[in-house]
């Protein structure tokens, strides 16, 4: 009898504080409105943004000399709209370009990572930051933007595994393999092709960054690279910054065999918002624009001076098509439809791209493309993966295998003069 009313008393207990518990908001029914909520449970993750390069490139390194926490209009970022677009959580490109090799692109790596160190410290009420999903979390609960760091090439690293780990510790979470340009290791998809993918040095990379628990970055790479780097990789991968193939046919994006390997790698895409990458219309107007410019250069006594006169006339008459938000989702809508929901991101590359699709113009027009996902049918849960929860997965999951490999084996010594030969990129 004793054990009786003890159990009634906690049932009792238990009724009375869920009747006492403030019911949970229900959700706004407007599209905008409930994407912004929906913002506001789960920290947006975006895969890729070229801030810092910028703040090299206009203010010589000097980041006290441009305060983003004013409004920047030849930016696309800074912190009021930051704050609109309530991003959650942001992976800083430290991206040199694929004109630096050997020690000054390491130099210039380390000068990258340095401007987003003192973003954090200048603004230490908006940027947190962050080399973990936990992290990541952490800043999101204390209102911070969590702040992570991108390697986007591995011209980076001068094919050094020694420099790759202390990048590593300086907090870098991922590394794109290649940029516009191959590497000795690693064809890019914008080059041609030298190595058919990866060299067994470049394998050792993908093997030696599942160790570290540092993410594989395949956008940039060539499918061949690609499909490498699926073969090799014990943890999820992702592309930082890519869309769909199917939907537009430019070299940078994804084919669908490589989405439907996602599946078992468990990685994902983080889409980008690239125009050209984006709009096949886009795309062709590009190419048509490349080709008039190699007729005015191969003309009989063609200089920079009448080449660029030329062009100014051809742009005139031949305004670029732009892209748009819609054509954003519809890569998101064929992602979910050849892999699945639970591998898609987003990777906006803002401050990297001099055009924009119309709808989202800089870092506060996130919710807006939130806003279009629900208008579409996407559920809260799916919006929520989106946003965030796939990346956390990923980041969690790459963070597992680096401990249960950091068991299993000590860091690798290999030398790419040894596993390669002697591989060289013409220059």
């Amino acid at each position: 009898m004793h054990s009786l009313i003890l159990l009634l008393t906690g049932l009792c207990l238990v009724a009375l504080t869920s009747a006492c518990a403030p019911a949970e908001e229900p959700m706004p029914e407007d599209p905008v409105e409930r994407a912004r909520a929906l913002h506001a449970k789960v920290p947006l993750i975006d895969g890729h943004n070229d801030l810092p390069w910028q703040i090299r490139r206009k203010a010589n390194r000097d980041v006290w000399s441009i305060d983003i926490a004013e409004s920047q209009p030849d930016l696309h970022t800074d912190i009021p709209r930051l704050r609109e677009g309530m991003l959650g959580a942001q992976f800083w490109s430290v991206y040199v370009p694929a004109s630096m090799q050997g020690k000054e692109a390491v130099r210039a790596t380390m000068e990258e990572i340095d401007i987003v160190y003192q973003m954090a410290a200048r603004y230490p009420d908006t940027f947190q930051l962050a080399a973990t999903a936990d992290e990541v979390e952490a800043a999101f609960a204390a209102g911070r933007i969590a702040s992570m760091l991108g390697i986007e090439g591995g011209h980076s690293i001068d094919s050094s595994l020694g420099a790759l780990r202390m990048f590593h510790r300086l907090g870098v979470g991922y590394m794109t393999l290649t940029h516009s340009r191959n590497v000795p290791w690693a064809d890019s998809a914008t080059d041609t092709v030298a190595v058919d993918g990866l060299t067994e040095f470049g394998k050792e990379v993908v093997r030696e960054m599942n160790r570290l628990g540092m993410l594989v970055d395949l956008s940039h790479v060539s499918p061949a690279t690609m499909r490498d780097a699926l073969d090799v990789s014990e943890a999820p991968v992702i592309f930082s910054h890519s869309s769909s193939l199917a939907m537009c046919n430019h070299v940078r994006n994804v084919p669908d065999d490589v989405l439907e390997r996602l599946v078992d790698n468990n990685g994902v895409v983080m889409v980008t918002f690239v125009p050209a990458y984006i709009s096949e219309e886009t795309r062709l107007h590009g190419v048509k624009r490349n080709e008039e410019r190699e007729r005015l250069a191969a003309m009989p006594g063609s200089t920079d001076e009448s080449v660029a006169e030329g062009m100014a006339t051809w742009n005139e008459a031949n305004p670029t098509p732009p892209a748009t938000l819609a054509q954003v989702a519809d890569h998101i809508d064929h992602i979910r439809q050849v892999a699945g929901i639970d591998y898609i991101g987003i990777g906006g590359d803002y401050d990297g791209i001099s055009t924009v699709p119309v709808g989202l113009e800089d870092v506060s027009t996130y919710p807006m493309l939130t806003a279009e996902l629900i208008r579409r049918g996407y559920s809260d849960e799916d919006v929520l993966k989106i946003l965030g929860r796939n990346v956390l997965r990923v980041m969690r999951e790459a963070e597992a295998v680096a401990a249960r490999l950091q068991q299993a084996r000590h860091a690798s010594g290999a030398r790419i003069e040894v596993l390669d030969g002697e591989t060289t990129i013409e220059e």
